[in-house]
């Protein structure tokens, strides 16, 4: 058969179609026929096949699909992970010894000694009124009257008072007589303080000594030492029986406003200590 004529023939038999002829080998055999209904009509438009979605493709990783010559960021490095640490175990405040922190060690400050008067001198005391008893340093009429005291130095001063208990446990803290102290260079400290606890009898200077060695007396009110009740005047001192200084004043909630008698009593006391 002639391939040439045959094209030929087709072309005139489907004028306006284009056919393509498939070359066969030079050892094949006769060109099989036609089949009719493989041949499309003139005019006639071809109908798309029905398009099936492809399945979805899974995407491939990163690092697999994109080559290491692309131009995509270069992932950072991840953090090595560090072991966690522990945090460190604090003491418990329950578990710890309650124990006070010894402060640091402060400056050596010399212990304050207590000043000892030096007396002037004075006058001896008047004797008593005939038909009065005078007592002795050593006996007395009125031994048991009871008396309380404030501070610790038993040598000191000794201030004589008649008060209220809770008057008496206050009078360390009052202004003037800290003021009367400070002036003959002293301090509460330096005195013992002496509450006679009966209304009117004066305390024996006998029961005095058995608990105090003072010898310097400032009273502050009337018949508080039994010594001195007969012998004695107000802001005069004297030297009783030789070796006792005695000094009366007023009480000293009056003093506190009596500026005349503020007076009278530091003169007393120039004369008696300076």
């Amino acid at each position: 058969m002639n391939p040439a004529a045959d094209l030929a023939f087709f072309q005139n038999l489907y004028d306006g179609v284009s056919l393509y002829v498939v070359p066969e080998p030079a050892n094949a055999g006769a060109t099989p026929a036609m089949q009719p209904e493989a041949a499309a009509e003139p005019n006639q438009a071809a109908v798309p096949a029905p398009v099936v979605p492809a399945p979805p493709v899974q995407p491939a990783p990163i690092a697999a699909s994109v080559p290491a010559s692309a131009s995509a960021p270069t992932p950072k490095p991840e953090p090595i992970p560090q072991p966690p640490v522990a945090p460190a175990k604090l003491p418990s405040l329950a578990n710890m010894p309650l124990q006070p922190t010894a402060p640091p060690p402060a400056a050596a400050v010399p212990e304050r000694q207590p000043v000892v008067l030096t007396l002037a001198e004075l006058p001896a005391a008047a004797t008593a009124p005939a038909g009065r008893v005078q007592p002795t340093p050593t006996q007395s009429p009125v031994a048991h009257i009871p008396f309380s005291t404030l501070g610790s130095n038993p040598n000191g001063l000794i201030i004589l008072v008649r008060l209220p208990e809770n008057d008496f446990r206050k009078l360390p803290r009052n202004v003037f007589l800290n003021n009367i102290l400070k002036a003959i260079r002293l301090i509460v400290e330096d005195v013992v303080l002496v509450n006679i606890e009966h209304a009117s009898y004066p305390v024996a200077l006998c029961t005095l000594r058995q608990t105090l060695a003072a010898k310097q007396f400032l009273a502050f009110g009337k018949n508080l030492l039994d010594v001195a009740v007969y012998t004695t005047q107000p802001y005069e001192p004297v030297l009783l029986f030789g070796d006792t200084a005695f000094l009366g004043a007023g009480e000293i909630s009056m003093l506190e406003y009596d500026a005349g008698r503020k007076k009278q009593l530091w003169q007393a006391m120039q004369r008696m200590f300076m």
